[in-house]
This record gives structure tokens, C-alpha cells and sequence, in this order.
């Protein structure tokens, strides 16, 4: 059986983050960006919704088993915002710079800053799986009050680990892959995988 698995998203640094992951499983990993498919909206309030959303649109358009995550910040002190809005916190003209100080600007009087990353990843083995192999990994750290760092991307830069006395922006891609939360998550879609066996000739 050719083990392989269409990844639903246009992120390259995303593609290649699982990529490198999923190797040790032999599973060739393809990008939605690269089969040209169109990406699917995020119309739901939750991440895991918009997470199998977007699994089951690839999976039904390629008939092929198909993993997608949907992730974001969550700051404690704003009730979770950005949340899932965070790749257009700053609205239509969103860009990470502009994310990045829209949140410095709301946070700047504020002292308690503790936020922490999530990120929902979803496997169906066809679009209407009615078992869906779902893994959730969480990255907990704080607000940083200035930028630092120059790796990563997103709010990377202003995401301190205190444990680390770094910002995510200040990792190696090694590190990062360590302890993020799309690495956890990931890690567990793949414990699901060989418990299920689903790849095994």
C-alpha cells in the first residue's frame, strides 16, 4: 500500500514541520498547495470544527486520507483572543507584524500576560469518516512586552517560555519541533496511526 497523506494546508514551513515528523513512518506527505486544491474556509467557532472541516474538503476532493490542523493563540486575560481568529486578529489587512502589534497595543497596560498556543489536528481516512483520528497539543508561555527573535513566524516573537527564558521566535527549528504545540499534536496523530495500523500492508 503507497502510504501517503494529503496535508490541507498552503503553509511550505507548516508542509515541511509534518513532513519531517512523519518520516520515520515512511508516509509520503503532500501539500493541498501543491495539488492546486483551494483552501477550504474556517467558518466555525472552534478549532477542532474547522480543523475536520478542512480534512474532510481535501479528503473528499482527492479521495485520499487527509490531515489538517487549525490553530491559535489564546491569551487568558482576553478570554482566549485572538483565538481562532488569529492569523486576521488585525483584520483584512492582517500580516504578522500587524497581528503582532495589534496585540502589543491592547496588552500594554496589562501585567498578567499568560497565553498559551493550540493546535487541533484532525486525520479522516476519507471524507466521511465517522472516526476521525484527533490529536490536541497545547504550548503554555506569556506575552512578551517587546519582540525578540527572528526564526518562526506568526506571534512567535512576542510568545516567551519561561521555562526557557526564550520567545518561540528564539528556538531552533530543532527546539521548536521539540515542545510546540503542533509537535505535540502531530506526535499524537502518529501514536493513533500505529495503534490503527492503518498503514500497514
Amino acid at each position: 500500500m503507497n502510504k501517503r497523506i494529503i496535508v490541507a494546508t498552503h503553509n511550505q514551513g507548516k508542509l515541511e514541520e509534518i513532513r519531517t515528523l512523519l518520516l520515520p513512518l515512511s508516509i509520503a506527505v503532500v501539500g493541498a498547495k501543491e495539488l492546486s486544491l483551494p483552501q477550504p474556509d474556517e467558518p466555525y467557532p472552534t478549532f477542532i470544527e474547522n480543523a475536520l472541516n478542512k480534512a474532510r474538503h481535501v479528503a473528499q476532493l482527492t479521495k485520499m486520507p487527509a490531515l489538517a490542523d487549525d490553530s491559535g493563540l489564546c491569551v487568558e486575560v482576553l478570554m482566549g483572543a485572538p483565538g481562532i481568529i488569529s492569523a486576521r486578529f488585525a483584520g483584512e489587512e492582517h500580516s504578522d507584524d500587524k497581528n503582532n502589534h495589534q496585540l502589543l497595543n491592547i496588552l500594554k497596560d496589562e501585567l498578567h500576560r499568560k497565553a498559551h498556543f493550540i493546535c487541533c489536528m484532525v486525520l479522516v481516512r476519507y471524507d466521511l469518516d465517522p472516526d476521525p483520528i484527533i490529536s490536541i497539543g497545547k504550548w503554555y508561555g506569556e506575552i512578551a512586552f517587546e519582540y525578540a527573535g527572528e526564526n518562526g513566524f506568526g506571534y512567535d516573537p512576542l510568545f516567551y517560555i519561561p521555562s526557557l527564558n526564550k520567545t518561540a521566535a528564539q528556538l531552533s527549528v530543532e527546539e521548536k519541533n521539540q515542545v510546540s504545540h503542533r509537535a505535540l499534536a502531530l506526535r499524537g496523530i502518529i501514536r493513533a496511526l500505529k495503534e490503527d495500523n492503518f498503514f500497514k500492508d
